[in-house]
Formats: C-alpha cells, structure tokens, sequence
C-alpha cells in the first residue's frame, strides 16, 4: 500500500466552508433552527446508478439536475431533493454541497439519543460506495482528516458524536454498511480512545 500524504482541513466556523474542498452549491438545505447547534457528524453511503462509481449522478441529484430518465433505478428517486454537506469520492476528491452552517437534507426521519430530526444538528458526510463494497484508502484518510477538522471547529462533536446513516434510522437505512470500517475510522480520530 502506498503511504498517502497527510491531510489538513481548515474551517471558517462564520461561513462553514471546509478549505480546500470543490465547491458545489446545492439548493437542497434551509437555516439550522439554532445555528449554534452542531453537535453530530452522520456518515453515509451513496452511488448512482447502485454500485456504480463516478457517474456524476450524486452531485446531479444534490443539485435538482438529474436526469430521472436516464436509468430505471432513478424512477425510485424521481422527485427527491436531498443534499449533503460534503462528499468523499472514490479518489478522495472532497465536494462541499452545503455550509456547515446551514442544514443539509440528509437525515431524513432520525433519531439518536433521544433526539429526532437530525438534519438540524448534524453534519452530512456521504462516501461514495455501497454497503458491500470496500471503501478507498483515499476516502479513509480524507474523512478522517475532515472529521477531525470538524471536531476542532465545533467542540460539541468528539468520537462518540460520529455515528452512520443506519445507526439513526434503523430498518430504513442501511449505510454506509457492514464494509465501512468504524474501527480505521475511530483509530484515526484525536480522541479515539474515548468512543
């Protein structure tokens, strides 16, 4: 394996913007009801078409320009407007959707220690897989390096505010899945120990 460089975020907690990132506006987010309330990070998975890598299809969805009819899967998602605050592809590239700032739609109905709505005090993070297949060395080493910068932008989140799409909305969703490894994750991260 080759020994990637390391990696440093830099966040401007005022504007919510993650340097360096590409940045992709989507529509697909409102005002957080208390913008001091960031307190969770959710990992997701997502491919469009499924099992498909680098198609542009998610940042198409996350910006209302998906063709619908260009694939038979998409007539499950005709409509949808979803979005999330940053995007890890296949290579590691790191997409900003949303400000950190402002409430991304990823969550959907979510609960997590008592607490439901999750959009409202959560940061999106979406993988660029499937449940079954293994994640890149690249996206491993860019989410942790950007949780990291996360976690020291905004103190409320620590290792154990780290959680998947499917630990807040059980028997609805699966991701990032039984591939991701929580355990590379957490090793990587400041206070690891502690989760």
């Amino acid at each position: 394996m080759t020994a990637l460089p390391d990696i440093e975020f830099a966040i401007d907690t005022t504007t919510g913007l993650v340097s360096p990132a590409r940045r992709v506006e989507s529509p697909n987010c409102d005002d957080r009801p208390d913008p001091g309330d960031i307190s969770l990070v959710l990992v997701h998975g997502i491919s469009l078409p499924p099992g498909e890598f680098g198609t542009g299809a998610v940042e198409a969805l996350f910006t209302n320009t998906l063709d619908f009819d260009a694939h038979p899967y998409y007539a499950e998602i005709r409509g949808l407007e979803v979005s999330s605050h940053l995007l890890i592809a296949r290579d590691g590239e790191l997409t900003q959707f949303v400000p950190l700032t402002k409430r991304a739609w990823h969550a959907g109905a979510s609960r997590f220690r008592g607490r439901e709505r999750l959009n409202d005090c959560a940061i999106g993070i979406e993988l660029e897989g499937t449940d079954e297949s293994p994640y890149t060395d690249e996206q491993y080493a860019v989410l942790t390096a950007a949780i990291t910068a996360i976690m020291a932008a905004y103190p409320a989140i620590d290792a154990r505010s780290v959680a998947a799409h499917s630990d807040v909305s059980p028997g609805r969703k699966t991701d990032p899945g039984p591939a991701f490894d929580w355990r590379r994750l957490y090793d990587g991260l400041p206070d690891a120990a502690d989760a």
